[in-house]
C-alpha cells in the first residue's frame, strides 16, 4: 500500500535515493495531495472513503489514529480500520489497513488501549499488548431481520500497532437483541482496578466492567430522556477532568448523535457529572441547564401517544393500527427525534394501508398548537390536519424523512372554536406514511431551530470525535479529534479521489462559566510548527470595511487568524469575509441581535450536491467578555472557529471553485475597536523544503 510520508521521512529518502528517484518520489507525494479541495493541514486518507476516528491511543512516542475506512470506494461500504501514526499530531505517516472484515462482520467503530498490566494475557509484562475493542456488524444478519447483528470483538498487537491478531474467542460481548449496540470506548478505571466500557445502545449509554478486556459485566445505563435524542446515540467517550478555575474533579461523557445536531445533521453532545466506577450521575446544575435548553415547548400536552391504545381518538381504516408504535416497524427505517417511547405511525410492514386517526373535539384556548411531524411529504395523501367543523384550517406533512420535526400552528384567530386534529394516510406508495408525536397547546410557537443538548462543537462538521488513551501524565492534556463532515451530505461532497478529513486535534478544558460548567476546545500547540509568515494589525478603530489582504505581503488560502475585537455599538456585530475572484465568499462573525457567533457558507462555493449544505450556522456565547476573542484556522476546504477561549466552537467545511485568498474585516454600526489582530500564513503538511 502507498504510504504518505512525513517531511522528515521524505527528507531521509532523498538522502538515500538516487538523484532521479528522489524528485519522482517527492513529486508523486505532492501531486497526490494537491487535488482540488484536498485539505493541506488536516489528516485525510490517501484515497477512498473515511469517517469516524477510531482506536486513538498514544504509545511509545506515537499517536495512533485508526479510522473507519472503505478502501474500494469513495462512499460508505464494508468497514475496515485504516491506520496512521504521528509523533506530533500534525504530520502523519499512513500505515497498512489494521483490521479487515471477517466472518463475524464488518469492523465498526471502537477504541484502543495499552494493557500495561497484561490483564488480558495477550502480551507479556515486558511487552504489553495494544488492544483494539471494536464493533462487529453482521450485514447478513441485519438483512435477515435479526436484531443481534452487532457484537463487540477485540484484536491485539505486540509490535507497536504494525500488525494485529484478532482474538480467537470473539465476540467478547454478545448482543442481547438490540439493533444499535456499538462503538465501545474502553478506559482503565484506576480506583476500581478494572476496565470500563461505554457502549452506545440506541438512545442511551451502557457501562460494562472487565478485569481483563475479555469478560464483561453490565453495570448501569445512562441517558434515556436526557440531552438530545434527535437521532441514534453513537461513539461515546468517558474521561475525568479538573475544573480549571477550582481544581474540582468531574467526569465528562461525550455522545455523538445523528441526526439532531444544533445546526442540522450529526453532532457531538456532552454531559458533566460523576462516575464511581459503576454509575454515571449527572451534576444537578448541568441537568438544570439541559432542561432550560430543552426544545420541547411548554404547555398543555394534548396527546403524547405513550399508551398502547388511542384513547379519545377514533380510527378508520387500517393505517394507524390499534395503537401507537414503539419506534419503527419491521422493514421501516429507524425513526428519530420523537418524545418518549411511542408515536402515531401509519407505516405498515405488510404494505400500503390507508386510514385516518381523528381526535375528540376540543376548544381552542391557546394561541399555538405545536406538534412533531415526519414521514412522506404529501399535503394531500399523508398529512396531519386541524379541522374546524369539516373544514381543514391548518395542515402539515413530513419532509420525506423518518426524523420528526416540530411544526407550529398559529391559531389565535380561531380562539374559542371547537376543533379536531385528524391524521390522514391515503397514499398508495409503499413508503407513504405519516408520523406524529407530542401535540402541545402552548402560549408560544416552537422554535424550529432549537435542539436539545449541549454541544462540543456547534458547527455542522465535527462528528464522532473521541479522545486519545494513554497521553503521558506529564503532558496532562485531554486530546480530541473528530470526523470533519456530516452524515447529511458526507457521501456526496465534491471530492473524487478521497472523501472526508479529520478536524484539527484539540485539547479539551472544563471551565466554569455564567451558564455553568462547559467544555472548551483549543487547537493543540503543536500546530505552531506550521506558522510561516505573519502580519499584525495596528490596534485601532475601524468604521469602514478593511481589506486586510491588501496589507499582507503574502497570498494564501491557509491561514491562522487571531482577532480581539470590541464592537462600539452594542446592537451591531461584525464579520470576517474570505472571498475569491469568482465572488464566492465565506463569512465568520458575530450576530448582535441573536448574541451568537455564526458561519455563513451560503455563497462559499459549491452546494448543489445537497439541499441542506448551504446555510448560516450559529453558536451561542457562554461569556460576555470584551473584547471578543476569535481564533480561526482556515484550510482550502474548511474553517474552524475557536471563540472566547474555545467555549464557542464551530467547524464547517466548504468547496469554493478557487481558493479564498482575499480577507476583509466588515464592521457594523459605529464600527469596531481591534485590540489585537494577527494573520499568519500556514504551511502545508505535504510540502517539503527540499
Amino acid at each position: 500500500m502507498y504510504k504518505p510520508l512525513t517531511p522528515l521521512v521524505i527528507a531521509g529518502l532523498l538522502v538515500g535515493c538516487s538523484s532521479n528517484q528522489a524528485p519522482v518520489e517527492q513529486a508523486a507525494l505532492q501531486a497526490r495531495y494537491q487535488e482540488q479541495h484536498r485539505p493541506q493541514f488536516h489528516f485525510t486518507p490517501p484515497a477512498k472513503w473515511m469517517n469516524d476516528p477510531n482506536g486513538m491511543v498514544y504509545y511509545q512516542g506515537e499517536y495512533h489514529l485508526f479510522y473507519q475506512h472503505y478502501p474500494d470506494s469513495t462512499v460508505w461500504g464494508p468497514m475496515h480500520w485504516g491506520h496512521a501514526v504521528s509523533e506530533d499530531l500534525v504530520h502523519w505517516e499512513q500505515l497498512p489497513i489494521a483490521l479487515y472484515p471477517d466472518e463475524l462482520g464488518m469492523i465498526f467503530s471502537g477504541s484502543a488501549v495499552v494493557d500495561y498490566g497484561n490483564t488480558s494475557g495477550l502480551g507479556t509484562a515486558d511487552n504489553p499488548p495494544l488492544v483494539a475493542i471494536y464493533t462487529y456488524h453482521d450485514m447478513a444478519g441485519e438483512k435477515s431481520g435479526r436484531t443481534d447483528f452487532q457484537t463487540q470483538g477485540i484484536a491485539y498487537s505486540l509490535d507497536r500497532g504494525r500488525s494485529w491478531t484478532k482474538y480467537s474467542g470473539n465476540p467478547v460481548l454478545g448482543n442481547p437483541g438490540i439493533t444499535d449496540f456499538r462503538d465501545p470506548k474502553v478506559i482503565w478505571h484506576e480506583e476500581g482496578r478494572q476496565w470500563i466500557m461505554a457502549l452506545a445502545v440506541y438512545d442511551h449509554i451502557r457501562f460494562y466492567a472487565s478485569p481483563n478486556l475479555i469478560d464483561w459485566q453490565l453495570l448501569s445505563s445512562f441517558g434515556e430522556g436526557l440531552g438530545g435524542h434527535g437521532g441514534v446515540w453513537e461513539c461515546p467517550d468517558l474521561f475525568k477532568m479538573r475544573v480549571e478555575e477550582t481544581g474540582e474533579e468531574k467526569w465528562v461523557l461525550l455522545v455523538s448523535i445523528n441526526p439532531g445536531g444544533p445546526n442540522g445533521g450529526s453532532a457531538t453532545q456532552y454531559f458533566v457529572g460523576q462516575f464511581d466506577g459503576r454509575t454515571f450521575v449527572l451534576d444537578r446544575p448541568f441537568r438544570q441547564a439541559l432542561a432550560a435548553e430543552s426544545a420541547i415547548p411548554k404547555g398543555i400536552v394534548f396527546a403524547d401517544f405513550e399508551g398502547d391504545r388511542y384513547p379519545l381518538w377514533q380510527t378508520e381504516g387500517t393505517a394507524f393500527g390499534s395503537g401507537p408504535s414503539r419506534g419503527a416497524y419491521f422493514g421501516q427505517n429507524r425513526i428519530n427525534n420523537y418524545v418518549g417511547k411511542r408515536l402515531a405511525n401509519s407505516f405498515r410492514t405488510e404494505g400500503p394501508a390507508t386510514g385516518t386517526l381523528t381526535s375528540s373535539p376540543f376548544s381552542i384556548r391557546s394561541p399555538y398548537i405545536n406538534l412533531m411531524v415526519g414521514g412522506k411529504q404529501d399535503e394531500q395523501a399523508t398529512a396531519v390536519q386541524l379541522l374546524v367543523g369539516d373544514e381543514v384550517v391548518r395542515s402539515a406533512t413530513g419532509r420525506n424523512s423518518e426524523s420528526l420535526q416540530w411544526v407550529s400552528w398559529d391559531v389565535r384567530e380561531l380562539a374559542g372554536s371547537s376543533a379536531r386534529i385528524r391524521m390522514v394516510d391515503a397514499s398508495a406508495d409503499p413508503q407513504g406514511h405519516i408520523l406524529v408525536d407530542h401535540i402541545v397547546f402552548s402560549e408560544q410557537a416552537v422554535d424550529p431551530e432549537k435542539r436539545d443538548g449541549i454541544f462540543l462543537d456547534w458547527g455542522t462538521d465535527n462528528y464522532a470525535g473521541v479522545t486519545w488513551f494513554g497521553v503521558p501524565q506529564q503532558d496532562g492534556r485531554r486530546l480530541f479529534m473528530g470526523w470533519m463532515s456530516n452524515w447529511d451530505y458526507g457521501q456526496v461532497v465534491p471530492t473524487r479521489a478521497w472523501r472526508s478529513a479529520m478536524t484539527l486535534p484539540r485539547s479539551l478544558h472544563l471551565r466554569q462559566t455564567p451558564a455553568g460548567l462547559r467544555l472548551a476546545s483549543l487547537p493543540v500547540r503543536e500546530l505552531e510548527v506550521l506558522q510561516h509568515d505573519g502580519y499584525t494589525l495596528e490596534p485601532q478603530t475601524y468604521r469602514q470595511p478593511l481589506d486586510i489582504s491588501e496589507l499582507l505581503h503574502f497570498t494564501s488560502a491557509l491561514l491562522e487568524i487571531e482577532l480581539e475585537v470590541e464592537p462600539l455599538d452594542a446592537n451591531a456585530g461584525f464579520a470576517l469575509e474570505l472571498s475569491n475572484s469568482r465572488e464566492q465568499r465565506l463569512l465568520i462573525g458575530y450576530d448582535a441581535a441573536r448574541q451568537q457567533y455564526y458561519i455563513d457558507r451560503r455563497q462559499a462555493g459549491r452546494h448543489e450536491f445537497s439541499e441542506v449544505f448551504g446555510g448560516i450556522h450559529y453558536a451561542p456565547r457562554f461569556v460576555q467578555e470584551s473584547p471578543m476573542r476569535l481564533h480561526l484556522f482556515v484550510d482550502v476546504a474548511s474553517v474552524e472557529l475557536f471563540a472566547d477561549g474555545g467555549l464557542s466552537v464551530m467547524t464547517d467545511i466548504l468547496f469554493p471553485d478557487e481558493p479564498l485568498t482575499r480577507l476583509r474585516l466588515l464592521p457594523e454600526g459605529r464600527g469596531v475597536r481591534v485590540h489585537k489582530g494577527v494573520v499568519t500564513e500556514l504551511d502545508s503538511i505535504w510540502h517539503t523544503n527540499n
